[in-house]
């Protein structure tokens, strides 16, 4: 049976662990979603179509870039008062994972968000953080938590070889410490020995009907040096595959106008994608 725990206090910005942070608002937003969690049928319904109504429940949330990047350590960040596409793409398959848990508490909401964010499940530190995305589909197949579908439905080698982040360490404040970017620099060198696979663009709409509504898609990029520029999920529309996502063009989280094929050919750095399905806890 399903378990909704409402939270004694909603007073501090800081919440159960030492290492999560959340406002008063966000956690006020996670207790609304958690409450309509109970109201799914979800005996009924796949992980896919778990996702595309979570998904939904962000529609016109705000874009907002950087809102894990908060000074001093390394913390678990909650904010469902903004969100840049990465982290309404963990949200909304943290709350579709622990749905079909059957645990709808915050504390399961924020164990398994750290589960999806970090390498091996923990936040041990700023390295720990599953800072590309490549990494990220790699280490939650490892934690049996996704599957990536690309090779499957056509998927060609990916050469991926991730260097942007120590390139560029005046972007992000915690790699002002050098030991930081010795890590990264063997993290990013352990993503370049692995094989990854990607749909290229001109070719999406040859597989579209291969995608399922609910997958994650993950867009590559024609940068020699980064994985990824972008992602969210696939959402069909009238027969086609378009993309569910937080943009940072129009600052909102929304449903792409155009069908996904056609939304990558008009973008130069966005070379194709990746497709990944979400594993139901019963198989």
């Amino acid at each position: 049976m399903k378990k909704l725990l409402i939270s004694i206090s909603l007073l501090f910005p800081i919440l159960l662990q030492a290492q999560t942070v959340c406002s008063l608002e966000s956690r006020e937003k996670v207790e609304s979603a958690l409450e309509k969690l109970t109201e799914l049928d979800s005996k009924s319904m796949t992980p896919n179509e778990r996702i595309v109504e979570i998904g939904q429940w962000f529609m016109g949330t705000p874009y907002v870039e950087k809102t894990l990047e908060i000074p001093g350590p390394e913390q678990v960040v909650i904010d469902f008062q903004g969100v840049d596409c990465t982290t309404f793409l963990e949200s909304v398959v943290s709350l579709a994972l622990i749905e079909e848990a059957g645990d709808l508490s915050f504390e399961a909401f924020e164990k398994e968000l750290e589960n999806l964010r970090y390498r091996g499940g923990k936040n041990t530190g700023y390295i720990s953080r599953l800072h590309y995305f490549s990494d990220w589909i790699y280490s939650n197949q490892k934690k049996g938590i996704v599957t990536d579908m690309t090779q499957k439905i056509g998927g060609v080698p990916y050469e991926n070889h991730p260097t942007f982040m120590t390139e560029n360490p005046q972007l992000y404040p915690q790699l002002s410490q050098k030991e930081n970017v010795e890590q990264l620099k063997n993290i990013e060198a352990g993503i370049r020995t692995r094989s990854y696979y990607f749909i290229p663009k001109a070719q999406i709409s040859q597989v579209e009907n291969k995608i399922q509504s609910g997958d994650l898609i993950a867009i590559t990029t024609s940068m020699n040096n980064l994985d990824m520029v972008h992602v969210g999920f696939a959402f069909e529309k009238d027969g086609r595959i378009h993309l569910m996502h937080a943009s940072s063009k129009n600052k909102e989280v929304e449903i792409s106008e155009l069908p996904l094929h056609e939304y990558l050919a008009g973008n130069r750095s966005q070379s194709g994608i990746m497709v990944v399905r979400l594993n139901s806890a019963s198989n």
